[in-house]
C-alpha cells in the first residue's frame, strides 16, 4: 500500500477514534447501563454506542469490511479489513478506573499496518503505520533501552475465559519470578501503549482477542520494538508477544 493512502487511512482511524472517544469521556463517572455481566465478561450499552460511531465513521471514509468486538463482521474479510475495539477496559470504565481506550487497527495480508489507539481520559492519541513510526499527539514515541528482565517491567493480563487450570498459573507465576515488576491494568491496548512509550519493557498475554492487541503491535513495531500474533482462532483469539526488541 502506497504510504500516501496508508496515511489517508491512518487519518479517517485517528477521526473515529476521537468521535468515539469524545461520546466515553461524556459518559466515564456516569451510571451504565450493563447489557451483559456473565463469568469474567461485562458489556455495556456505551460499548455499542462508541462502536456504532467507530463504524459509521470508517463506512462513511472507506469502503473496507471490519471486524468489530462488538458487531463481529459486518462482510467477507477479504485481504484488507478494520480491526475495532471501540472500548478497551470496559470492566474499568464501569468502576470509573481510568485506564481504558478506542482502539482501531488496519489489517493487510495477514498483517497490521496502521493502529490508532485513543486514551480519551488523558487526550492521548497514539497512532503508527508501517514505515511511518509511532506518536503521540503527533510527537514520535520509542521503545525502552532496558536489556535484563531482572530491570524490566512486564504488562501482561488474564483474559476473560470460564475457566484456568492451575498449571496455567503455576506457568505464570514462575515467569513472573524474572522480572523486576508486574503490571496487570486490565486494559491490553493501554499495555501495548506502555510498551511502545517505553514506560514498560514487555507485553505478553495468550487466548487474547485479536481487537485487543492489533493497534498495539503496530504502535510498539513502529516504536522500534518486536512483535509476534499467532494464527488467530475461529473466535479470533491469539497468543501475542510484544517487547522492546531486547528482552526477546
Amino acid at each position: 500500500m502506497k504510504s500516501s493512502n496508508l496515511l489517508s487511512l491512518a487519518n479517517v482511524a485517528k477521526e473515529a477514534a476521537k468521535n468515539a472517544g469524545k461520546k466515553l469521556l461524556e459518559e466515564f463517572q456516569r451510571p451504565q447501563e450493563v447489557l451483559l455481566s456473565k463469568g469474567r465478561d461485562i458489556k455495556l450499552a456505551v460499548d455499542e454506542i462508541a462502536e456504532k460511531i467507530i463504524i459509521d465513521c470508517l463506512k462513511e471514509d472507506s469502503k473496507l469490511p471490519i471486524l468489530s468486538e462488538e458487531a463481529g463482521i459486518t462482510d467477507d474479510l477479504g485481504s484488507e479489513f478494520w480491526v475495532v475495539d471501540p472500548l478497551d477496559g470496559t470492566s474499568n470504565f464501569s468502576r470509573s478506573i481510568p485506564i481504558c481506550s478506542s482502539s482501531i487497527s488496519l489489517f493487510k495480508d495477514g498483517n497490521p499496518c496502521i493502529g490508532v489507539i485513543y486514551d480519551f481520559l488523558n487526550n492521548n492519541l497514539y497512532w503508527g503505520a508501517n514505515g511511518m513510526g509511532a506518536y503521540c499527539n503527533e510527537m514520535p514515541i520509542q521503545v525502552s533501552n532496558v536489556s535484563s528482565k531482572s530491570e524490566g517491567t512486564l504488562m501482561t493480563g488474564i483474559p476473560a475465559k470460564d475457566h484456568y487450570s492451575n498449571s496455567e498459573f503455576e506457568k505464570m507465576i514462575d515467569y513472573f519470578q524474572s522480572w523486576k515488576k508486574v503490571r496487570m491494568i486490565g486494559s491490553a491496548t493501554m499495555a501495548n501503549v506502555f510498551v511502545a512509550s517505553g514506560k514498560a519493557d514487555l507485553y505478553q498475554e495468550n487466548d487474547i482477542f485479536l481487537w485487543d492487541i492489533a493497534a498495539g503491535a503496530v504502535l510498539v513495531k513502529e516504536a522500534g520494538g518486536k512483535i509476534s500474533i499467532s494464527e488467530p482462532t475461529k473466535e479470533f483469539r491469539v497468543n501475542a508477544i510484544f517487547s522492546n526488541g531486547l528482552l526477546w
